[in-house]
């Protein structure tokens, strides 16, 4: 499928999408949003992917909801509720994991997404705003849910009620990243992390990306419930007798995703 937002590439199963729109700071816009959805339903389903990465064109992760507006020609480009909703759909009910690397400013919701997505690697030069207070208007894409669990209530808070920047440094103290790298580095480490990923059973890396998911909102007996179901349905996968077979004549062990 071809993208007039998104750059989509697929290698070594990592499939790539790149938010393109540099000379806007990759902003959001329905355009973008609906591609967004598209790229990643379609690619979730595909053999070829077991991981993404998501990033952004230029010098910029993403400047957040384009507020330029558009033509009556143009698909519509706000903060609206359809764009915060739509954007949010593009991530929640993907299977793979989804790894977010952080070239620059990301800024409303092009950090309120990356709160969706499983990891997130950040260059030297990253920068993060919630101007939501700023510009009067509410935090959107789940962030009042994902943001306090991630770093905590109050420097949630600190973040979203003072439309705080936060610098590169501070986000990995505060955990709001997992790893901050030099910007020459960040696509390297984030294909290596992929890569990592996509070597393991695809099939186990779902199952714990689901259960690591619904514990965020279950109670521990039905995550242990959960937990013996899918040691139950891994147990008779052909890649956990695969990863048997290979441990036990010393070789590294060759997943089908089955």
């Amino acid at each position: 499928m071809a993208y007039e937002t998104l750059i989509v590439e697929n290698n070594e199963f990592v499939t790539t999408i790149t938010l393109n729109r540099p000379e806007r700071l990759n902003a959001l816009n329905l355009q973008l949003a609906n591609e967004l959805f598209d790229a990643l339903a379609e690619h979730d389903q595909d053999d070829d992917t077991r991981v993404f990465i998501i990033t952004g064109a230029g010098r910029g992760f993403s400047s957040g909801a384009d507020l330029r507006g558009g033509s009556a020609s143009e698909p519509r480009a706000s903060n609206s509720p359809g764009l915060a909703e739509r954007m949010f759909q593009s991530f929640h009910d993907v299977e793979k994991p989804i790894i977010a690397a952080i070239n620059g400013w990301a800024v409303g919701g092009g950090c309120t997404m990356t709160l969706l997505c499983d990891l997130r690697i950040a260059s030297e030069e990253a920068r993060f705003l919630l101007p939501f207070t700023r510009l009067g208007i509410s935090a959107e894409l789940g962030s009042t849910y994902t943001l306090p669990r991630l770093i905590g209530q109050g420097k949630a808070s600190e973040m979203v009620l003072l439309s705080k920047t936060v610098e590169a440094r501070e986000a990995l103290e505060i955990g709001l990243v997992n790893q901050v790298v030099p910007a020459d580095q960040l696509a390297q480490t984030a294909w290596e992390t992929a890569t990592t990923i996509a070597g393991f059973s695809p099939l186990s890396v779902r199952m714990n990306k689901r259960g690591l998911k619904q514990g965020l909102h279950s109670d521990i007996e039905t995550q242990v419930r959960y937990e013996t179901l899918a040691l139950s349905v891994l147990g008779k996968a052909s890649d956990t007798q695969e990863a048997r077979t290979a441990a036990r004549e010393g070789r590294d062990p060759e997943f089908k995703g089955r």
